[in-house]
Order: C-alpha cells, then sequence, then structure tokens
C-alpha cells in the first residue's frame, strides 16, 4: 500500500508544478538553435526597450531609470510563469498614464511618498491579477474575438507609429497628445523638420526592411539600429542637431517595500483594479495576437497568474506596473524569438547594459530606435486577415472599426472593452435568432431523408408540418421560437413534429415555449411532437416535469419513428383526396379514385406560399 502511494505522488507532484510554472511546458522546446535565435532577440529587445523605458516612467511621474527597472524583473517572471512564448511585458503607455491620474492628484510626482504609492499599487494590482488566474477567470480570452484582436492590434500600431514620428523628423511634439491632435501637430510644424535625424530614421528604416525582406533570417533590427548609429555619426548629427538617448545610471534594480498598511491599500484599491484589469487585456490581447502569428494557444488563466506575480515581484525590485507590450512584443517575434528565454535575456542583457555600459547608450540616436519601431508597427497591421474579415463578415467588419477607431480616438481600454462589447452584442443578436426551418421528405433521396421544404420546393403535408429548430432555446430565443412556430401554419392549423438534434441547449423560457405551444395547439384538436431529442435536453424537460404537459408518448428517437405514430392519428379522409403522398406510410393509404387534388394542395401549401 505504502509502495503504491509513493509510485502515485511523483505523478500527482508533476502537473501541479507544470500547471504552475509555465516553464514545464517549453522547456524542451529550448536547444542550441532557439538559444541563439532568443539571444539575438533579447539583445534586440534590450536597446530597444532603453528608450521606452525612459519615455514611459517620464509619463508616469516617476525617474527615468524606474522604467528600465520595470523592464527587468517583472519580464522575467511574466516570462516564467505566463504562457505565451513571444510576449515580452513591461512598461506600457496605458499603465503609465493610469498610475499618474491615480497618484499625482494625492501626491506631488517624483517624491519618495509619490514613489511609494507607486509601488504599492503595483503590488495591489498584482494581487488583483493573481487572484483572477487562480479563479480561472482566463476563460474571459474566448470572448475577445478575433475581430477585436485585429482591429486592436492595427490602431496599436497606427499609435505606436505616430509615437515614433518626433524621433524621426526631430519635431518635439508635447507628450499626452491625442492621435488626431498630434498629426495636426506634425503637420502644422512640418517645416520645422530636422532632415539630419529624416536621414537617420530613413537609413536605419530601409535598411530593416532590405534585410527583412532579403535575409529574413538575419537580426535585421539590430543591424538597422548600429547602421543608423553609424549614420548619425557620418553626419556629424551631434552636432546637427540629432538627439541622442543620454547617459543612465549604472545600477541594479534596487530592493523596495510597498506600503502595506490597510489605509494605503483602501486608498489605492480602485486604481490598482483599474491597472490589473487594463493590463490584463493588454496582456492577452498581445498574447493573442501573437499567438495567430505563430499558431501558438494561450492560456488565459496562466496568462493572469503571470503578470500577477510579475507586478507582485516588481513591486520589490522597484517596478511599477507592467503589463504586455506591442512593440517589444513584436519586435521579439519579427527578431526571431522561439522561446520566453528571449525575453529573459532581454532583462538580462539591460541589465548588464545599465551596470556595465550605461555610459555608452548616450550615444544611441533617439531617429535609428524610431526608425526600427515604425518597422516594428507596419508589420504589426494584419492586411491579409483585415482583408478577409471586411470581404467575408459585415459584423465582424463592424466589430473590426469599432475597436481601431477607439483605439485612435478614445481609450485604449475603452476600445477593447467596445470591441468586446459588441462582439457579444453580435454573438448575442445571432443566437437570439436560431433557425426555424420548415422540412419535408426528400423524394429524390433514397431514405427520404427530411430537407428545407421552401429551398428545394418540396411538397408538405396538409395535416402534419415538420419544423426543425437550429440553436439554443433559451431565455433570449424564446419568444422568436415561439413567433417562427406560431407563424408556420397560422393560416391551415396542423400537427407539429419538432425536429430538435439542433437544440444544444435550453432553459425554463425555451420549456415553456414547448408546453405553450403544447397547449395552444391542444386547444385546436393538434399536437405537438418531438423527435431527436439532445440527451441534455431531454433530461431536463424530463427533471422540471415539463413532460408531463406535451406527453412523453409524444416524444421519439427518429423522425421516421414519429411520422409512422402520427400517420396513425391523421384524418383518413383528408388522405384519401390528398395527391401529396409524401410519407412511406401514405403509400398504403386509400385514395378517392379520381380526386381532384386542387382543393386539398390549397390547404397544405398555404406554408409555401407565405
Amino acid at each position: 500500500m505504502i509502495q503504491n502511494i509513493k509510485n502515485v505522488l511523483p505523478a500527482l507532484r508533476q502537473p501541479l508544478w507544470r500547471h504552475r510554472l509555465a516553464f514545464f511546458q517549453w522547456r524542451n522546446k529550448v536547444d542550441r538553435g532557439t538559444l541563439k535565435a532568443d539571444l539575438i532577440a533579447g539583445l534586440t529587445g534590450a536597446f530597444i526597450v532603453l528608450p521606452q523605458g525612459v519615455s514611459f516612467a517620464m509619463i508616469a511621474g516617476l525617474p527615468a531609470e524606474y522604467g528600465l527597472y520595470a523592464a527587468i524583473v517583472p519580464v522575467i517572471v511574466a516570462a516564467l510563469f505566463g504562457s505565451s512564448w513571444h510576449l515580452v511585458s513591461g512598461p506600457t503607455t496605458a499603465l503609465s498614464i493610469i498610475v499618474y491620474t491615480t497618484l499625482s492628484p494625492r501626491v506631488a510626482p517624483g517624491t519618495a511618498e509619490y514613489l511609494r504609492l507607486a509601488l504599492t499599487l503595483t503590488f495591489v494590482a498584482g494581487c488583483f491579477q493573481l487572484v483572477f488566474g487562480l479563479a480561472r477567470l482566463g476563460t474571459l480570452i474566448n470572448f475577445v474575438s478575433h475581430s477585436v484582436i485585429v482591429g486592436f492590434t492595427a490602431g496599436a500600431a497606427c499609435l505606436i507609429a505616430t509615437s515614433q514620428i518626433k524621433h524621426a523628423l526631430g519635431i518635439p511634439i508635447p507628450n499626452g497628445l491625442s492621435f488626431l491632435a498630434s498629426w495636426t501637430f506634425i503637420l502644422k510644424f512640418s517645416g520645422d523638420t530636422n532632415l539630419f535625424e529624416l536621414a537617420v530614421a530613413l537609413s536605419t528604416l530601409v535598411c530593416a526592411w532590405v534585410l527583412k525582406t532579403y535575409r529574413p533570417r538575419w537580426p535585421g533590427l539590430l543591424i538597422a539600429l548600429v547602421a543608423g548609429s553609424l549614420v548619425s555619426l557620418a553626419l556629424d548629427g551631434q552636432a546637427n542637431g540629432v538627439r541622442l538617448l543620454g547617459r543612465l545610471p549604472a545600477q541594479l534594480p534596487p530592493l523596495s517595500s510597498p506600503d502595506f498598511s490597510l489605509d494605503t491599500i483602501r486608498d489605492t484599491a480602485p486604481g490598482a483594479l483599474a491597472i490589473a484589469l487594463l493590463g490584463l487585456i493588454e496582456a492577452l490581447s498581445i498574447a493573442r495576437s501573437m499567438a495567430v502569428r505563430s499558431s501558438q494557444h494561450i492560456n488565459g488563466s496562466q496568462e493572469f497568474i503571470g503578470q500577477g506575480l510579475s507586478n507582485i515581484a516588481g513591486s520589490f525590485f522597484s517596478a511599477y506596473a507592467s503589463s504586455g507590450s506591442f512593440t517589444r512584443s513584436g519586435l521579439n517575434y519579427d527578431t526571431g524569438a522561439k522561446t520566453p528565454m528571449a525575453s529573459i535575456f532581454s532583462a538580462l542583457f539591460l541589465s548588464i547594459i545599465i551596470w556595465l555600459v550605461a555610459p555608452l547608450t548616450a550615444w544611441l540616436p533617439l531617429p535609428a530606435m524610431g526608425g526600427v519601431i515604425l518597422v516594428v508597427a507596419f508589420k504589426l497591421i494584419d492586411f491579409p486577415h483585415i482583408k478577409e474579415i471586411v470581404k467575408t463578415s459585415r459584423p465582424d467588419t463592424v466589430v473590426l472599426l469599432t475597436t481601431f477607431g477607439g483605439t485612435l480616438f478614445f481609450k485604449i481600454d475603452f476600445a477593447i472593452y467596445a470591441g468586446v462589447f459588441l462582439s457579444l452584442a453580435i454573438y448575442l443578436t445571432r443566437a437570439s435568432h436560431p433557425s426555424v426551418s420548415v422540412m419535408a421528405p426528400d423524394p429524390s433521396d433514397a431514405r427520404r431523408r427530411l430537407a428545407e421544404a421552401d429551398a428545394q420546393g418540396l411538397t408538405e403535408c396538409p395535416q402534419l408540418v415538420i419544423v426543425s429548430v437550429e440553436g439554443s432555446l433559451f431565455f433570449g430565443a424564446a419568444n422568436h421560437v415561439s413567433e417562427a412556430i406560431e407563424a408556420v401554419d397560422a393560416d391551415a392549423p396542423r400537427h407539429l413534429l419538432l425536429v430538435g438534434h439542433g437544440v444544444n441547449y435550453i432553459d425554463i423560457s425555451g420549456a415553456l415555449v414547448l408546453t405553450q405551444e403544447a397547449q395552444r395547439r391542444g386547444k385546436i384538436n393538434k399536437r405537438l411532437y418531438l423527435c431527436r431529442l439532445n440527451r441534455d435536453v431531454h433530461r431536463f424537460l424530463k427533471q422540471g416535469d415539463f413532460l408531463s404537459e406535451i406527453k412523453p408518448e409524444r416524444i421519439f428517437h427518429t423522425e421516421y419513428d414519429a411520422i409512422a405514430s402520427v400517420f396513425r392519428q391523421l384524418d383518413a379522409k383528408v388522405c384519401m383526396t390528398c395527391r401529396a403522398r409524401i410519407f412511406d406510410e401514405c403509400r398504403g393509404a386509400p385514395q378517392a379514385p379520381g380526386a381532384d387534388d386542387a382543393c386539398a394542395d390549397l390547404a397544405f401549401r398555404t406554408a409555401r406560399n407565405r
């Protein structure tokens, strides 16, 4: 007995570790080839995050180095515990803005108290995210449709490109401007373009594009960044106004501690919840966008856990709120990253850059980094899928355009919420209108299987109408189905056989539709019959005692059994004058010699001519 338990325990422990530590899901993919590709991608990402981290920290009202700290420890933790192979976490524009708008009304930005509250805000947000992940709320990712992802990605790409125009043109665009305001400013001051900065940006962009097109296996973006720096040196860029990154402090993330007092946690909880929700939506949207390109499956709950742990850990290493980054994730994928080791290498290289060669980063020209990011932003726009969506589905096109427009002209979180809610509204509209079709035996089929009567011009029975329902019979669809069934034979009431194999779900409202229909037909001396019911649907009707009204003897396994039984209940006089003879049972029924079928046709063709 003890030996059996010892044999079982390792098997029980292994899935638990593999579920909690996502590293076990991809560690077998790591080899010499992937490590080489991940090293190059990580090195490129480390240089790209330098200007971003600095600018994001300034937006959040924090010292510049804290933007870099947020791109080290949180990145490593998210890579180890998240499910995406290409998602790169770290500071983002949206979260930086929320941090600033939450804390700046209370404390002066840049002060020690402001920093303490920012770390507390990050810790509480991480706790929210971790709880969401442990509660397995990652299934919420299923409600973010592909159209939302494509629209959001395209909109974010345009915002990223717009944010880099100031580096490419040398126009000092103020921070915080909207998409339209930014382009208005660019057009107004386009005459102030610094041609030297434009030359550096264009040379970097062209180099990256050529290498990506003709040498896709080369580290094109990193080579382009070096090429742009050399062009700046050749043009004596510093003397001609080419802006450089500047000197960074040579210090690794120092240890820190959030404020765990109940008053502080209570005060920061609303802002932390907003950061948690937006951070998760950003991370999941980006992870799903990358998964579309890499054909990877995303575990939403595991991604929640990864993001939560990354923020919790980051708050103890001087890192403020982080989430998935579109720019760095797209760059990570485009530079050939194969596993999350690329994100880990990026954080490690950034640590080395900060610690050892921080003075050398001062010579990196901002226009060169802007040119690289412009290439990445362009590649984020999924033109093939956009074309496919526009050509095939009008509702999905509306969702795509709504999300795209919301991303450009409103807040990012609003754009995603709007896209998700619109997708749900379209889905609920479709689900609330299940297909209700009149069916009849197909004489061209050897087994005389049922087919849509209207679509194929089939003759119907004057005494029995067969209806197929395709879709869930729930409260949202109950009224539609009820009205459709009533309208089937409003002019010439008949017995009704409902084929229910397409009904996968039913609730109280749906069951009441069936019982009320049985009662309505009973008052006009007609009956309701059911066949091919889903097992769960039949169990629901039985447990709810709805069968007492419908009658168990009027429920059949197949339509053939139902027709054979119902046929014996039909009016023989009508059958004698009927020339339709659509059922096999009709062949043996007596027929009046020389009967004129015109009157009979008038009775049972009413439904076809509606």
